[in-house]
């Protein structure tokens, strides 16, 4: 397996458990406290916009942060967007993990954070990689 090949791979493991543990974390609660819940599965989201981002477009790294911070705030602030049809489907558990219901600037704050931890893990694995 080529160098970018075995980069995808790690990108596409690394994004699968960051999906499997974010809906472990949302669906099961696992007992944590709420706000663990609530924010690490915030977290969990950003690393996953930008493992999405970095599977589907082949950008530099950098480029692939600025378009999962700008995804993340563009679903953040559709949140502010109210129509009976929408709202229908904000209930529903594929609204709720998929687009939230309620509008928060911090959720842009855990998002970045996931967002930024996820760059840190990739770069780590590229690194790791090369050696």
């Amino acid at each position: 397996m080529t160098g970018p090949n075995r980069a995808r791979l790690r990108l596409l493991v690394g994004t699968a458990l960051v999906i499997a543990a974010g809906l472990a974390l949302r669906l099961l609660g696992l007992g944590l406290p709420g706000p663990v819940v609530k924010w690490g599965g915030s977290v969990l989201w950003g690393a996953m916009v930008y493992g999405l981002v970095g599977l589907v477009l082949p950008l530099p790294r950098w480029r692939i942060v600025a378009v999962a911070a700008a995804i993340a705030l563009a679903v953040e602030l559709f949140r502010l967007i109210h129509t009976p049809d929408l709202d229908a489907f904000r209930l529903t558990l594929a609204g709720k993990l998929l687009i939230g219901r309620v509008f928060s600037p911090w959720n842009g704050v855990a998002y970045a954070a996931g967002i930024l931890c996820a760059r840190v893990a990739d770069r780590r694995q590229r690194s790791a990689g090369r050696t």
